[in-house]
């Protein structure tokens, strides 16, 4: 179902979730997409955290994806007007970035790639990872989701307790979410 398909995979600052992009990466090339084009926003390629040291993070998706990581938005710009990409899939998603693309701020090499796939009237998977997802970011979660060409991986609070606010992706629903969002489809159930 995906064979052959240009993946645009945008990555932003969602830190914890850094460990469990590889694992995306496999997955598609086990669907035998034709390309990945990994697309990072500024805060991925500037900072190391305790999850991941940027260099070696940036050479991992190189290597594992065979392509120049887009880091900026000169960069990412001609992915829109030239077609380059059939699916544009973030995760993880950041409430600042799902803040951004439900106001048309674009700001990132993410953003800038998001509005040009969007206007190619193309599929954009988002996998949102983010301490307000139930807080003040609920408004732009719903705006998206009930936009054209939005589709959300699953999601769930990760720590009700310590985070109640918090939302996170379900990482076992990025592939099915991927291959109904080609055919126009949202996945459901979609709260786990």
């Amino acid at each position: 179902m995906l064979e052959n398909l240009n993946v645009g995979l945008g990555i932003t600052g969602s830190f914890c979730n850094f460990p469990r992009i590889k694992a995306l990466i496999d997955a598609l090339k086990a669907e035998k997409v034709n390309k990945i084009i990994p697309i990072v926003s500024f805060v991925t390629k500037t900072y190391d955290t305790r999850f991941f040291v940027k260099d070696n993070f940036i050479e991992m998706l190189e290597r594992e994806t065979g392509q120049k990581v887009i880091d900026d938005i000169v960069k990412a710009e001609p992915l829109g007007p030239k077609d380059m990409i059939d699916i544009m899939v973030i995760v993880p998603c950041t409430g600042n970035t799902v803040a951004k693309l439900a106001s048309g701020i674009t700001d990132s090499a993410v953003l800038m790639a998001t509005k040009g796939h969007i206007r190619n009237n193309k599929p954009v998977v988002i996998g949102i990872s983010t301490n307000d997802g139930l807080g003040a970011n609920f408004k732009n979660i719903g705006l998206l989701y009930d936009t054209k060409n939005f589709y959300f991986v699953p999601f769930m609070q990760d720590d009700y307790k310590k985070k109640p606010k918090s939302l996170v992706l379900d990482y076992t629903k990025v592939m099915d979410t991927i291959k109904l969002a080609i055919q126009g489809e949202q996945i459901q159930p979609l709260l786990v």
